[in-house]
């Protein structure tokens, strides 16, 4: 990571929803999804060419709204869903559609970083997901694992579990279930477990983190003050099933074993300020990478609760420079990898271990 400069991509306006194209297999690909009053919203598709250490883009336009959360089928590297903001009534509402990108787009033709003369192209969209019923979209997650069609959004208090049919054009609502209790509660965030023949959703509200079965719709697991403060974003250990990441305004990164939520297996407190993202690597799940409020995005090495033992993820041809530096090895930063991030938007690309993580 030391040896290589980073890669630096500006962005016209702010930005705060990306996720990786998680479909495509033979390219590093990111989909950005800006916030804008003034001006149409963009989905910017970024590829890095890790051979040349550069970025190549493509630019479609968001007409509905400024975009607050995005994420990419597993299933077709065309579709994608958002989560937007628009006014109706003198009110601002933040719905969800279903969208797909022009064809050839899909097969990884890219303008030059330099050329802004060519004209943007739009979404096409599929499908909203009706929020008639339900209020403001938090999120919309995929099942990782299946063929694109299931669908688990989160509307205020309601989870909603939706099927996908005619290519994606319709959206059936299959079922649903929603919080109890005083107040007006409301979801934050959500992940669908890759495990359990995905069959489990993880959900935020407040301080409390939830765990669902899909095939009910009945709640598994909760856990009650994860955080001091509002609990903003969670990930499952992609190759230990039982494991949960959240994070939250109380600056922690807190690490869950589901099978006894009573006390967290570790925690970290390395940021400042409100962390609002954690991330697992997807091959190397001792790797997780933080993003906070202040200005931060740090990359930590959690050996002691991964699936791995350290020196996976050393290179055979690095194993002889560094026979004469071993020492006890702890749960660290991996390489002092601690990233400022700028008041402007721009995305840092770095992938040491291939394929596309946000």
């Amino acid at each position: 990571m030391e040896d290589d400069a980073p890669v630096i991509y500006g962005l016209e306006f702010q930005a705060r929803a990306l996720t990786p194209q998680t479909a495509e297999t033979d390219a590093i690909r990111f989909l950005v999804g800006t916030q804008s009053l003034k001006y149409d919203n963009q989905i910017h598709i970024i590829d890095f060419d890790d051979e040349n250490n550069i970025i190549n883009k493509n630019v479609l336009l968001h007409q509905a709204g400024e975009i607050w959360h995005i994420s990419a089928s597993p299933a077709d590297r065309g579709v994608l869903a958002t989560c937007y903001n628009r006014t109706s009534d003198s009110k601002v509402l933040t719905c969800a559609a279903v969208w797909r990108m022009p064809k050839e787009l899909e097969s990884g033709s890219h303008e030059s970083p330099d050329d802004s003369s060519s004209t943007a192209q739009t979404l096409e969209l599929l499908c909203h997901l009706d929020n008639t019923a339900h209020s403001n979209m938090a999120c919309v997650v995929w099942e990782p694992m299946g063929d694109g069609k299931k669908i688990i959004s989160l509307a205020d208090n309601h989870i909603l579990l939706w099927d996908l049919q005619e290519s994606s054009s319709q959206a059936v609502l299959a079922s649903s279930a929603s919080l109890g209790g005083k107040g007006q509660l409301k979801f934050t965030s959500g992940r669908w477990s890759p495990h359990h023949n995905c069959t489990q959703v993880a959900t935020a509200n407040d301080t409390t983190l939830r765990g669902w079965d899909t095939r009910s719709m009945s709640q598994i697991y909760c856990i009650e003050n994860a955080h001091g403060q509002l609990v903003r974003d969670l990930d499952f250990n992609p190759n230990k099933q039982y494991y949960l990441a959240s994070c939250g305004d109380d600056c922690k990164v807190k690490f869950w074993d589901t099978r006894n939520v009573t006390e967290p297996v570790k925690t970290l407190e390395e940021h400042s300020h409100w962390v609002w993202n954690v991330r697992y690597n997807h091959s190397h799940d001792q790797l997780v990478l933080t993003g906070s409020s202040d200005s931060r995005v740090i990359l930590s090495n959690m050996v002691s609760i991964s699936s791995e033992p350290f020196g996976h993820l050393v290179d055979d041809d690095d194993i002889s420079d560094q026979e004469d530096h071993r020492s006890e090895e702890n749960d660290s930063q991996v390489n002092g990898a601690v990233w400022p991030v700028g008041a402007g938007a721009r995305l840092l690309v770095r992938s040491k271990f291939g394929g596309s993580q946000s």
